[in-house]
Protein backbone atom coordinates (compact mmCIF):
# COMPACT_ATOMS: atom_id res chain seq x y z
CA UNK A 1 0.00 0.00 0.00
CA UNK A 2 1.07 3.43 -0.42
CA UNK A 3 1.57 5.60 2.23
CA UNK A 4 -1.15 8.25 2.75
CA UNK A 5 -0.97 11.45 4.52
CA UNK A 6 -4.07 13.77 5.48
CA UNK A 7 -3.94 17.33 5.66
CA UNK A 8 -6.25 17.99 7.78
CA UNK A 9 -8.39 16.29 10.63
CA UNK A 10 -10.01 17.88 13.95
CA UNK A 11 -8.51 15.62 16.66
CA UNK A 12 -7.90 18.37 19.46
CA UNK A 13 -11.76 19.27 18.63
CA UNK A 14 -13.20 16.23 19.26
CA UNK A 15 -10.70 15.39 22.02
CA UNK A 16 -11.93 18.38 23.95
CA UNK A 17 -15.31 18.45 22.97
CA UNK A 18 -16.34 14.41 23.23
CA UNK A 19 -14.15 13.17 24.84
CA UNK A 20 -13.06 11.05 21.88
CA UNK A 21 -9.44 9.35 22.47
CA UNK A 22 -7.74 8.34 19.50
CA UNK A 23 -5.59 6.09 20.74
CA UNK A 24 -8.17 3.91 20.55
CA UNK A 25 -9.83 2.31 17.28
CA UNK A 26 -12.55 3.51 15.55
CA UNK A 27 -14.79 0.66 16.12
CA UNK A 28 -13.99 0.96 19.84
CA UNK A 29 -15.08 4.61 19.87
CA UNK A 30 -17.91 3.69 18.22
CA UNK A 31 -18.83 1.11 20.77
CA UNK A 32 -18.02 3.85 23.64
CA UNK A 33 -20.33 6.24 22.13
CA UNK A 34 -22.92 4.12 21.28
CA UNK A 35 -26.43 5.19 23.16
CA UNK A 36 -25.30 9.24 23.37
CA UNK A 37 -25.76 11.87 21.85
CA UNK A 38 -22.48 12.48 20.46
CA UNK A 39 -23.28 10.13 17.01
CA UNK A 40 -26.21 12.91 16.28
CA UNK A 41 -23.99 15.89 16.82
CA UNK A 42 -20.93 14.49 15.18
CA UNK A 43 -21.10 11.27 13.06
CA UNK A 44 -19.46 8.31 13.97
CA UNK A 45 -16.35 8.13 13.96
CA UNK A 46 -13.98 7.57 10.99
CA UNK A 47 -10.64 7.89 13.09
CA UNK A 48 -8.12 6.19 15.05
CA UNK A 49 -4.86 5.06 15.54
CA UNK A 50 -5.54 1.21 14.53
CA UNK A 51 -6.93 2.51 11.15
CA UNK A 52 -4.32 5.06 10.50
CA UNK A 53 -1.82 1.76 11.20
CA UNK A 54 -4.26 -0.64 8.78
CA UNK A 55 -4.68 2.30 5.88
CA UNK A 56 -0.46 3.57 6.18
CA UNK A 57 -1.72 6.92 7.35
CA UNK A 58 1.28 8.13 8.72
CA UNK A 59 1.12 12.00 8.79
CA UNK A 60 -2.09 13.78 9.92
CA UNK A 61 -1.68 17.62 9.80
CA UNK A 62 -3.71 17.74 13.15
CA UNK A 63 -5.93 21.18 13.77
CA UNK A 64 -6.76 23.94 16.33
CA UNK A 65 -10.31 24.89 15.38
CA UNK A 66 -13.05 26.77 17.24
CA UNK A 67 -15.64 28.29 15.71
CA UNK A 68 -17.04 31.92 16.95
CA UNK A 69 -20.20 32.27 18.96
CA UNK A 70 -22.31 33.25 16.12
CA UNK A 71 -21.51 29.76 14.41
CA UNK A 72 -21.88 28.12 17.66
CA UNK A 73 -23.69 24.26 16.87
CA UNK A 74 -25.36 23.88 20.14
CA UNK A 75 -25.32 24.15 23.96
CA UNK A 76 -22.79 20.95 23.51
CA UNK A 77 -20.22 23.01 21.76
CA UNK A 78 -17.55 24.16 23.99
CA UNK A 79 -14.90 25.24 21.48
CA UNK A 80 -16.70 28.44 20.48
CA UNK A 81 -15.70 31.73 21.55
CA UNK A 82 -16.83 35.47 22.14
CA UNK A 83 -13.89 36.62 22.11
CA UNK A 84 -10.43 37.14 20.81
CA UNK A 85 -8.78 36.60 24.60
CA UNK A 86 -11.24 33.24 24.78
CA UNK A 87 -10.60 31.34 21.29
CA UNK A 88 -6.26 32.27 22.67
CA UNK A 89 -7.53 30.46 25.67
CA UNK A 90 -9.14 27.10 23.38
CA UNK A 91 -6.45 27.08 20.68
CA UNK A 92 -3.86 26.91 23.83
CA UNK A 93 -5.92 24.50 25.79
CA UNK A 94 -5.69 22.37 22.21
CA UNK A 95 -2.53 22.48 21.36
CA UNK A 96 -1.55 21.10 24.69
CA UNK A 97 -4.22 18.19 23.88
CA UNK A 98 -1.81 17.23 21.27
CA UNK A 99 1.54 17.37 23.40
CA UNK A 100 -0.39 15.15 26.00
CA UNK A 101 -1.07 12.73 23.06
CA UNK A 102 2.35 12.76 21.95
CA UNK A 103 3.68 12.11 25.55
CA UNK A 104 1.21 10.29 26.88
CA UNK A 105 1.27 7.67 24.00
CA UNK A 106 4.75 8.35 22.52
CA UNK A 107 4.69 4.45 21.09
CA UNK A 108 1.09 5.75 19.05
CA UNK A 109 1.59 9.97 18.17
CA UNK A 110 4.24 11.83 17.65
CA UNK A 111 4.46 15.43 16.90
CA UNK A 112 6.49 16.78 13.86
CA UNK A 113 7.69 20.09 14.21
CA UNK A 114 11.08 19.79 12.35
CA UNK A 115 12.48 17.61 9.10
CA UNK A 116 14.23 15.22 11.57
CA UNK A 117 10.92 15.00 13.17
CA UNK A 118 8.85 14.02 10.01
CA UNK A 119 12.55 11.36 9.15
CA UNK A 120 12.24 9.91 12.62
CA UNK A 121 8.41 8.81 11.93
CA UNK A 122 8.94 7.58 8.07
CA UNK A 123 12.07 5.88 9.06
CA UNK A 124 9.72 3.38 11.61
CA UNK A 125 7.07 3.17 8.57
CA UNK A 126 9.63 2.61 5.68
CA UNK A 127 11.76 0.30 7.54
CA UNK A 128 8.86 -2.13 9.13
CA UNK A 129 5.65 -0.72 8.25
CA UNK A 130 5.00 -1.95 4.99
CA UNK A 131 5.83 -5.97 6.24
CA UNK A 132 3.94 -5.49 8.99
CA UNK A 133 1.17 -4.77 7.14
CA UNK A 134 1.99 -7.32 4.79
CA UNK A 135 2.08 -9.94 7.97
CA UNK A 136 -1.04 -9.00 9.21
CA UNK A 137 -2.66 -10.11 6.24
CA UNK A 138 -5.14 -7.53 7.36
CA UNK A 139 -7.48 -5.76 4.31
CA UNK A 140 -9.00 -1.98 4.46
CA UNK A 141 -12.65 -3.68 5.63
CA UNK A 142 -11.54 -5.90 8.12
CA UNK A 143 -11.12 -5.38 11.94
CA UNK A 144 -8.14 -5.91 13.24
CA UNK A 145 -7.80 -7.42 17.13
CA UNK A 146 -8.62 -4.15 19.36
CA UNK A 147 -5.94 -5.27 22.06
CA UNK A 148 -2.44 -6.19 21.32
CA UNK A 149 -1.64 -4.99 17.84
CA UNK A 150 1.96 -3.77 17.10
CA UNK A 151 2.28 -0.29 14.79
CA UNK A 152 4.27 2.52 14.35
CA UNK A 153 3.44 6.75 15.49
CA UNK A 154 1.90 8.76 13.67
CA UNK A 155 2.74 11.97 12.93
CA UNK A 156 1.48 15.02 13.67
CA UNK A 157 1.90 18.37 12.04
CA UNK A 158 -0.56 20.82 13.71
CA UNK A 159 -2.42 23.63 11.77
CA UNK A 160 -4.23 26.49 13.02
CA UNK A 161 -7.67 27.00 11.37
CA UNK A 162 -8.83 30.14 11.71
CA UNK A 163 -5.98 32.52 13.49
CA UNK A 164 -8.40 34.45 16.22
CA UNK A 165 -6.54 32.51 18.89
CA UNK A 166 -3.63 34.96 17.66
CA UNK A 167 -3.63 37.93 19.89
CA UNK A 168 -1.28 40.05 17.79
CA UNK A 169 1.36 39.17 15.02
CA UNK A 170 4.21 39.31 17.81
CA UNK A 171 3.19 36.24 19.83
CA UNK A 172 3.27 34.18 16.51
CA UNK A 173 6.67 33.12 17.81
CA UNK A 174 5.41 31.41 20.85
CA UNK A 175 3.24 29.11 18.38
CA UNK A 176 5.84 28.66 16.13
CA UNK A 177 7.84 27.40 19.37
CA UNK A 178 4.74 25.28 20.35
CA UNK A 179 4.75 23.48 17.36
CA UNK A 180 2.46 25.09 15.39
CA UNK A 181 3.48 24.87 11.68
CA UNK A 182 0.31 25.85 9.13
CA UNK A 183 -2.01 28.91 9.63
CA UNK A 184 -5.36 29.41 8.10
CA UNK A 185 -6.78 32.96 8.55
CA UNK A 186 -10.57 32.65 8.42
CA UNK A 187 -12.99 29.76 8.91
CA UNK A 188 -15.60 32.17 9.31
CA UNK A 189 -15.02 35.84 8.75
CA UNK A 190 -12.16 37.11 11.19
CA UNK A 191 -10.51 39.90 12.21
CA UNK A 192 -8.19 38.86 9.15
CA UNK A 193 -10.15 38.27 6.08
CA UNK A 194 -12.95 37.32 4.60
CA UNK A 195 -14.16 33.30 5.05
CA UNK A 196 -16.96 30.87 4.86
CA UNK A 197 -19.86 32.19 4.25
CA UNK A 198 -18.89 36.15 5.28
CA UNK A 199 -16.97 37.34 2.34
CA UNK A 200 -14.37 40.16 2.49
CA UNK A 201 -10.72 41.22 1.77
CA UNK A 202 -7.54 40.68 3.49
CA UNK A 203 -7.51 43.32 6.03
CA UNK A 204 -4.86 45.35 6.73
CA UNK A 205 -4.27 42.88 10.17
CA UNK A 206 -4.31 39.97 7.76
CA UNK A 207 -1.36 41.59 5.79
CA UNK A 208 0.51 42.34 8.80
CA UNK A 209 -0.11 38.44 10.69
CA UNK A 210 1.20 37.23 6.32
CA UNK A 211 4.62 39.67 7.02
CA UNK A 212 4.85 38.14 10.59
CA UNK A 213 3.98 34.67 9.24
CA UNK A 214 6.51 34.62 6.35
CA UNK A 215 9.21 35.73 8.44
CA UNK A 216 9.05 32.95 10.87
CA UNK A 217 8.54 30.04 7.99
CA UNK A 218 4.71 29.59 8.62
CA UNK A 219 2.37 27.77 5.58
CA UNK A 220 -0.73 30.09 4.52
CA UNK A 221 -3.77 27.78 4.55
CA UNK A 222 -6.60 29.43 2.23
CA UNK A 223 -8.93 27.09 2.72
CA UNK A 224 -12.09 28.50 4.33
CA UNK A 225 -10.69 32.23 2.70
CA UNK A 226 -12.86 33.89 0.64
CA UNK A 227 -11.62 34.09 -2.98
CA UNK A 228 -11.01 38.34 -2.99
CA UNK A 229 -9.17 37.24 -0.06
CA UNK A 230 -7.22 34.14 -1.46
CA UNK A 231 -6.14 36.58 -4.59
CA UNK A 232 -4.55 38.86 -2.36
CA UNK A 233 -3.01 36.39 -0.52
CA UNK A 234 -1.23 34.63 -3.65
CA UNK A 235 -0.13 38.20 -4.44
CA UNK A 236 1.36 39.25 -1.33
CA UNK A 237 2.36 36.10 0.83
CA UNK A 238 5.65 35.35 -0.01
CA UNK A 239 5.92 32.03 1.36
CA UNK A 240 4.62 28.30 0.85
CA UNK A 241 1.24 28.09 0.13
CA UNK A 242 -1.77 25.23 0.24
CA UNK A 243 -5.24 24.39 0.55
CA UNK A 244 -5.51 21.96 3.07
CA UNK A 245 -8.89 20.66 2.55
CA UNK A 246 -11.38 22.23 -0.57
CA UNK A 247 -12.58 20.79 -3.61
CA UNK A 248 -12.94 22.23 -7.04
CA UNK A 249 -16.47 24.45 -7.43
CA UNK A 250 -16.56 23.45 -11.27
CA UNK A 251 -17.51 20.11 -10.32
CA UNK A 252 -20.17 20.80 -8.10
CA UNK A 253 -23.28 21.74 -10.35
CA UNK A 254 -25.81 24.03 -9.04
CA UNK A 255 -23.20 25.08 -5.86
CA UNK A 256 -23.69 28.46 -4.16
CA UNK A 257 -20.84 29.68 -1.79
CA UNK A 258 -17.53 30.74 -0.95
CA UNK A 259 -16.37 27.60 0.46
CA UNK A 260 -14.78 25.43 -2.75
CA UNK A 261 -11.97 26.51 -5.34
CA UNK A 262 -13.16 28.31 -8.48
CA UNK A 263 -10.91 27.94 -11.22
CA UNK A 264 -9.26 31.05 -10.55
CA UNK A 265 -8.02 30.43 -7.27
CA UNK A 266 -6.56 26.49 -8.69
CA UNK A 267 -4.81 28.02 -11.33
CA UNK A 268 -3.53 31.06 -8.73
CA UNK A 269 -2.34 28.07 -6.10
CA UNK A 270 -0.61 26.30 -9.02
CA UNK A 271 1.34 29.04 -9.77
CA UNK A 272 2.88 29.15 -6.40
CA UNK A 273 3.65 25.66 -6.39
CA UNK A 274 0.74 25.07 -3.86
CA UNK A 275 -1.07 21.53 -3.25
CA UNK A 276 -4.87 21.16 -2.64
CA UNK A 277 -6.15 18.72 -0.53
CA UNK A 278 -9.42 16.63 -1.66
CA UNK A 279 -12.21 16.29 0.64
CA UNK A 280 -14.39 13.15 0.47
CA UNK A 281 -17.36 14.78 2.24
CA UNK A 282 -20.43 14.23 0.15
CA UNK A 283 -21.45 17.39 0.39
CA UNK A 284 -18.83 18.61 -1.07
CA UNK A 285 -18.72 16.17 -3.63
CA UNK A 286 -22.15 16.56 -4.84
CA UNK A 287 -23.79 19.79 -4.49
CA UNK A 288 -26.72 19.84 -2.26
CA UNK A 289 -26.60 16.23 -0.60
CA UNK A 290 -28.03 16.17 2.98
CA UNK A 291 -27.10 13.64 5.90
CA UNK A 292 -30.67 12.50 5.26
CA UNK A 293 -30.21 11.73 2.06
CA UNK A 294 -28.83 8.43 1.18
CA UNK A 295 -24.90 7.66 0.82
CA UNK A 296 -25.12 5.13 -2.01
CA UNK A 297 -25.62 8.67 -4.43
CA UNK A 298 -22.06 9.63 -3.31
CA UNK A 299 -18.89 7.34 -4.05
CA UNK A 300 -15.58 7.58 -4.07
CA UNK A 301 -15.30 7.95 -7.72
CA UNK A 302 -16.51 11.23 -7.25
CA UNK A 303 -12.93 11.61 -5.29
CA UNK A 304 -11.51 10.38 -7.91
CA UNK A 305 -13.32 13.03 -10.47
CA UNK A 306 -12.28 15.67 -7.85
CA UNK A 307 -8.80 14.50 -7.95
CA UNK A 308 -8.20 13.89 -11.89
CA UNK A 309 -9.88 17.50 -12.37
CA UNK A 310 -6.82 19.53 -10.06
CA UNK A 311 -4.12 16.61 -12.14
CA UNK A 312 -5.76 18.13 -15.54
CA UNK A 313 -5.54 21.79 -14.49
CA UNK A 314 -1.91 21.17 -13.84
CA UNK A 315 -0.82 18.83 -16.31
CA UNK A 316 0.44 16.50 -13.52
CA UNK A 317 -0.39 14.71 -10.58
CA UNK A 318 1.77 16.56 -8.35
CA UNK A 319 -0.12 19.64 -6.80
CA UNK A 320 -2.87 17.32 -4.79
CA UNK A 321 -3.55 15.07 -2.15
CA UNK A 322 -6.36 14.41 0.31
CA UNK A 323 -7.50 16.67 2.93
CA UNK A 324 -10.32 14.42 4.73
CA UNK A 325 -11.17 16.67 7.15
CA UNK A 326 -12.68 13.64 8.83
CA UNK A 327 -14.79 13.73 12.10
CA UNK A 328 -14.32 17.45 11.56
CA UNK A 329 -18.59 18.29 12.22
CA UNK A 330 -19.31 14.88 9.71
CA UNK A 331 -18.86 11.13 10.67
CA UNK A 332 -19.55 7.66 8.40
CA UNK A 333 -23.12 9.07 7.35
CA UNK A 334 -21.28 11.66 5.64
CA UNK A 335 -18.81 10.20 3.15
CA UNK A 336 -19.00 8.00 0.01
CA UNK A 337 -20.60 5.21 0.69
CA UNK A 338 -17.07 2.82 0.52
CA UNK A 339 -15.73 4.35 3.56
CA UNK A 340 -16.18 2.87 6.66
CA UNK A 341 -12.67 4.40 8.36
CA UNK A 342 -9.89 6.06 7.21
CA UNK A 343 -8.20 2.77 6.16
CA UNK A 344 -10.56 2.76 3.19
CA UNK A 345 -8.89 5.78 1.42
CA UNK A 346 -6.79 2.70 0.19
CA UNK A 347 -9.83 1.78 -1.88
CA UNK A 348 -8.57 4.92 -4.26
CA UNK A 349 -5.97 3.18 -5.53
CA UNK A 350 -7.63 0.73 -7.78
CA UNK A 351 -9.75 3.26 -8.80
CA UNK A 352 -6.76 5.69 -9.99
CA UNK A 353 -5.13 2.70 -11.73
CA UNK A 354 -8.42 2.38 -13.73
CA UNK A 355 -8.41 6.07 -14.60
CA UNK A 356 -5.28 6.00 -16.06
CA UNK A 357 -2.76 7.00 -13.02
CA UNK A 358 0.68 5.17 -12.85
CA UNK A 359 1.76 3.60 -9.64
CA UNK A 360 3.81 6.57 -8.84
CA UNK A 361 1.49 8.89 -9.90
CA UNK A 362 -0.85 7.39 -7.37
CA UNK A 363 1.69 7.20 -4.63
CA UNK A 364 2.29 10.88 -4.98
CA UNK A 365 -1.26 12.02 -4.76
CA UNK A 366 -1.94 9.25 -1.60
CA UNK A 367 1.10 10.98 0.30
CA UNK A 368 3.99 11.97 -1.33
CA UNK A 369 2.84 15.07 -2.54
CA UNK A 370 2.18 16.29 0.71
CA UNK A 371 5.31 14.61 1.70
CA UNK A 372 7.78 16.82 -0.56
CA UNK A 373 5.58 19.73 1.07
CA UNK A 374 6.97 18.96 4.62
CA UNK A 375 10.21 18.27 3.63
CA UNK A 376 10.84 21.69 2.10
CA UNK A 377 8.47 23.86 4.30
CA UNK A 378 9.82 22.42 7.86
CA UNK A 379 13.12 23.49 9.32
CA UNK A 380 16.09 20.95 9.89
CA UNK A 381 15.51 21.13 13.21
CA UNK A 382 13.37 22.44 16.03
Amino acid sequence: MPFIIDAHEDLAWNMLTFGRDYSLSAGETRMKERGTQVPDQNGDTLLGWLDYQKGNVVVLFSTLFAAPARRKLGEWDTQSYSDFSQAHSIYKKQLDAYHRLSDNHADKFRLILSQGDLDGVLTAWQKVGAQAALDSGLGPQEQPEETGTKGFPVGLVILMEGAEGVLAPAELEEWWQSGVRIIGPAWAGTRFCGGTREPGPVTSEGFALFDTMAGLGFTLDISHMDEQAVLQALDAFPGRIIASHANAQTLLKGYEGNRQLSDRVIHGLLERDGLVGVVPLNSFLMAGWKRSDPRELVSLQHVVAQIDYICQIAGDAEHVGLGSDFDGGFGVQSVPIEINTIADLQKLVPLLTEKGYSETDVAKILGENWMSFLQESLPENT
